[in-house]
């Protein structure tokens, strides 16, 4: 099939197509500043080292970060989330999460139950995703360092009050890691503002950059453990990882070329607005959602039409596999789409599908009303042989 053909409603894993300055930077870069930055003086090396704190400088204003160099990138969210929480806890500190968390959370914190002997609380979430603030209050013990909550759940969209946790989490002295894979560059994100400790993050969903690319924001009250040990550019003499940021966590060769596109991505999300991304995004899910409501045998998961959510909108058709709904919008009608789990179980627990999975079709900055309706001629097409009841 023609790719300038397809129907792209996959964009909650990973943007596309991205905009033509971010294909002209990465281009640039590999032509021009390949150098690695950090481990030279020479002009080549100097202006590869401009291209990551240019990257850095887009994302603090983004998030309304003070000091850019708080700033420590990574491959992707879940490398960050990973120096975020090995990097943090310590044996016998307890966590409070959610019943919404993707993989990329539980499966760090299920490992430090064993490895270290930290206790985990998940706060249950109601079937449409949503997460009650005093739930994550009444949590909270007194061996409780750390509250992890998803900015916005992968399946069901729903968006978590971070502001409130916030507040919750400095009333009682607890750090806040917020995972923003499913809303950085499509919700406003204000770190101060939302008591946010930590800000974890991938450059290659919402912010339109290069995968390969993300980042964590650490509060310069917060020592991490490093995550990697090695080369940095800085202190090489000392034998131990430098302490200065953002080198400290940011241990060999970076993708240059990506966050060159990254920042790319990020300035054009700041020329657009967040707000502008993100009304035209959630009227688009609502389109899909009226329409497909309407459709006999469809299920929708996540919150109601009309009430607040990011671009994802997630359905069943009775009688028919999660799986084979998406091979046959992919293979007959060109719409590409998500099916299964979407490393998130305790979301589709929560939900009430572990048992089936979901279809998630999820929406971008470039998608077109006309390509949400196509999904929505396709399943009413689809739904006919699958007559419900």
């Amino acid at each position: 099939m023609d790719q300038q053909k397809v129907i792209y409603l996959d964009h909650a894993a990973t943007s596309w197509p991205k905009p033509p300055e971010v294909i002209d930077a990465v281009r640039d870069a590999m032509l021009y500043d390949t150098a690695n930055p950090g481990r030279g003086s020479h002009a080549m090396a100097v202006r590869s080292s401009r291209h990551l704190f240019n990257a850095r400088k887009q994302l603090a204003k983004l998030f309304r970060i003070g000091n850019p160099n708080d700033i420590a990138f990574a491959s992707n969210t879940t490398a960050a989330l990973n120096l975020a929480i090995k990097g943090f806890l310590r044996p016998g500190d307890h966590v409070v999460s959610t019943a919404v968390e993707h993989n990329s959370v539980r499966r760090p914190l299920e490992y430090l139950k064993h490895a270290l002997g930290i206790n985990v609380t998940y706060v249950e979430a109601d079937p449409y995703g949503s997460i009650e603030p005093k739930r994550v209050e009444e949590a909270i013990v007194p061996s409780t360092t750390l509250v992890i909550v998803n900015h916005s759940s992968n399946l069901l969209g729903a968006i978590a009050p971070v502001a409130d946790i916030g507040e919750i989490c400095r009333k009682h002295g607890v750090k806040l890691l917020v995972d923003g894979a499913q809303s950085a560059g499509i919700l406003p994100i204000d770190v101060n503002a939302m008591g946010i400790d930590m800000l974890a993050f991938p450059g290659h969903k919402g912010l339109l950059g290069p995968q390969g690319t993300g980042g964590l924001y650490i509060h310069p009250e917060i020592d991490l453990t490093p995550l990697l040990h090695g080369g940095t550019g800085s202190q090489s003499e000392a034998p131990e990882q430098p302490n200065v940021r953002p080198d400290r966590y940011e241990a060999g060769t970076p993708n240059t070329p990506g966050f060159a596109g990254l920042a790319a991505g990020v300035r054009y999300i700041l020329n657009e607005s967040v707000e502008t991304i993100h009304t035209k995004e959630w009227r688009l899910t609502q389109l899909m959602m009226e329409q497909l409501s309407a459709i006999p045998g469809i299920q929708l998961l996540g919150p109601s039409v009309g009430q607040p959510r990011t671009g994802i909108v997630a359905f069943n058709l009775e009688g028919a596999e999660a799986s084979e709904l998406s091979f046959i919008l992919d293979q007959h009608y060109g719409i590409a789409v998500r099916a299964g789990y979407h490393c998130s179980p305790l979301a589709h627990a929560s939900a009430g599908t572990l048992e089936k999975g979901a279809v998630r079709a999820s929406v971008g900055c470039y998608t077109t009303e006309e390509e949400a309706q196509a999904l929505v001629e396709a399943m009413k097409e689809i739904s006919a042989h699958y007559p419900a009841g």
